[in-house]
């Protein structure tokens, strides 16, 4: 990933809220020298550091676990929080009209070594953990144990468990900080009454709190 010095993320708590907010995460890896990419709701099983781990899982039919069969180096994707930012929302194009469109967005790319699970009770645990934390929200969440014991253990059948052991985390938040700070009130302007760009417009109001 391209980071340079100003769009570097260091802190450990917001990247942590970040990955747990975008569980749908794409996956890198390569298999017999072709890339692998595959997309997966992955999640943090304890801490998101060195040592730590992510844990997923996928449909036995995806050649993507394979991956993990030979403890392979892959590297996992988290994105989000993204919007166009377009010239006019910056004051200084009235004045110099010197301004380009840009995106902006935060990622965070964590490499580490996969290994895979056909063991039932490891990946019925993968799946308890994963529905909890997707379900967590919901008024009324749902849970594995709701489905008949006998239907749960047909679908466990057909995945493999993924766990990833993390060796590296990269975080950069792109929120316009490379802009004047009028320049960026003015994208937070341009942004934030839509709520599909609700998020990045809130990385610019953070920033401009500092």
């Amino acid at each position: 990933m391209y980071l340079p010095t100003m769009f570097a993320e260091s802190d450990d708590a917001q990247i942590a809220a970040f990955v747990a907010a975008h569980p749908l995460a794409t996956l890198a890896g390569i298999e017999d020298g072709r890339p692998v990419i595959d997309h997966l709701p992955v999640i943090c099983a304890d801490r998101l550091a060195p040592g730590g781990t992510l844990i997923a899982h996928t449909a036995k039919a995806n050649p993507t676990w394979r991956l993990g069969e030979r403890g392979a180096e892959v590297l996992v994707a988290f994105t989000g929080a993204s919007a166009y930012i377009s010239p006019s929302f910056y004051p200084s194009k009235r004045e110099t009209h010197q301004v380009v469109p840009t995106w902006n967005y935060r990622a965070v790319h964590v490499r580490g070594t996969l290994v895979c699970t056909h063991d039932r009770d490891a990946k019925l645990q993968i799946v308890e953990r994963l529905t909890r934390h997707m379900e967590s929200q919901r008024r009324d969440p749902w849970a594995v144990s709701d489905a008949p014991a006998d239907y749960i253990d047909k679908m466990l059948q057909g995945i493999v468990g993924l766990t990833l052991s993390i060796t590296e985390v990269t975080a950069k938040t792109k929120a316009s900080q490379n802009r004047t700070p009028a320049d960026q009130r003015g994208a937070l302007e341009g942004l934030r009454d839509d709520p599909a760009t609700a998020e990045a417009a809130e990385l610019i109001a953070q920033r401009l709190k500092d």
